[in-house]
């Protein structure tokens, strides 16, 4: 798989919720989660399940950063 995205981090998939059209997507990526909001189309075409490592990518126009 070539992106042009660079910010790709491998994960493996802790959690799979389906609601009615939308499904969140827990990745745990070294310790750290992210969670994702895809379709539940998108789930069945990657033939998605908990257990399977999976890639989180990360694509943004922009990037905020805050302090205390």
């Amino acid at each position: 798989m070539k992106l042009s995205a660079r910010n790709q981090l491998k994960g493996r998939i802790t959690q799979i919720v389906k609601g009615a059209t939308t499904s969140h997507i827990t990745l745990d990526v070294n310790g750290t989660i992210i969670t994702s909001a895809i379709t539940n189309e998108a789930v069945d075409e990657l033939d998605l399940s908990v257990g399977k490592d999976a890639y989180a990518v990360i694509k943004a126009s922009s990037v905020m950063v805050g302090v205390d």
